[in-house]
């Protein structure tokens, strides 16, 4: 995958002004985490890949790969719940 246009990064960014809070922060502040995450993605994706345990590795698509990380990582930060949470 590539990293996202711009007009998919400024929705990224219109929605994470949306539903969080960003107390002493400005938008441009958000705006550039924004970037900055979405080219570290690009740049760590190899990474990311040898991470994962085979046979997922090598079967899954790389949307799935990329579900599975934003998952894990709105887990992490408490946003995905589960059934009976």
């Amino acid at each position: 995958m590539a990293v996202l246009d711009a007009p998919n990064r400024f929705q990224v960014f219109a929605h994470v002004l949306r539903n969080l809070a960003w107390a002493g922060l400005i938008k441009a502040d958000v705006s550039a985490a924004v970037n900055a995450t979405d080219d570290w993605i690009e740049a760590n994706q190899t990474a990311f890949n040898a991470a994962l345990p085979l046979p997922f590795r090598t079967t899954a698509t790389t949307v799935q790969k990329t579900i599975v990380f934003a998952y894990v990582a709105l887990r992490r930060a408490g946003l995905l719940k589960t059934q009976g949470e």
